[in-house]
């Protein structure tokens, strides 16, 4: 291994560290999504908006949960560390694999940053259709989601001033939403429980620490 490792070049060296921290960040992932503990692959962006983009990041947790869950962290917000990793991974493995194919070093980084960004494009769609299908059950969410506790997965700002994410259970499914609070800020991890639902993918929530007399 030592001798492999000595016999390539620089730039091998470079694409080899990428492509495996790559791969053993997926692999720790995928492995946390499917139990359901994957509560913190975004970048916990706190600006008053929502920083990932569009609506639940599920790329996020049961097996057909863990498609929802892991379709809002990676599949359906651009700017998550899941993306990121899922780039290196497309980029890395490219690289590798074409280097003796492709001569050129400029050509075989662009084709290999091309495939990168096609992948967690790829990603992105894969994971917000399987998305689509688990918000597309018979949950009535005005009925079930008041009184559910969960988690902040993206941090809420306080006194509505800009939405978060959050993770509840509702008939033993856990489900992301958008969420609002008009309590102080409820940073990612808090624990929460649901008050009203202000909209078919927005929840207003409070802390459960706040409850407690």
């Amino acid at each position: 291994m030592i001798e492999w490792w000595n016999s390539l070049s620089v730039m091998m060296r470079i694409l080899w560290a990428i492509t495996l921290s790559a791969s053993l960040v997926f692999v720790i992932q995928s492995i946390l999504t499917f139990i359901g503990a994957d509560s913190g692959g975004d970048f916990d962006v706190d600006t008053g908006a929502d920083a990932s983009g569009l609506e639940a990041s599920d790329f996020d947790t049961t097996a057909g949960d863990a498609a929802q869950a892991a379709g809002h962290s990676a599949g359906l917000g651009l700017l998550t560390f899941r993306n990121f990793v899922n780039f290196f991974l497309g980029f890395g493995w490219s690289a590798i694999l074409l280097r003796n194919a492709i001569p050129s070093t400029s050509l075989l980084l662009v084709v290999s940053i091309i495939i990168g960004v096609a992948l967690v494009f790829l990603v992105m769609m894969l994971f917000r259709w399987l998305s689509s299908m688990q918000q597309a059950g018979n949950i009535n969410l005005y009925r079930s989601a008041v009184g559910c506790e969960g988690k902040v997965y993206l941090t809420i700002p306080a006194q509505r001033a800009g939405s978060g994410k959050v993770q509840i259970t509702i008939n033993d499914a856990v489900r992301e939403y958008e969420a609002v609070t008009d309590g102080d800020k409820l940073p990612t991890g808090a624990a929460i429980r649901v008050v009203e639902v202000i909209s078919s993918d927005t929840l207003l929530v409070e802390s459960i620490d706040t409850l407690i007399v």
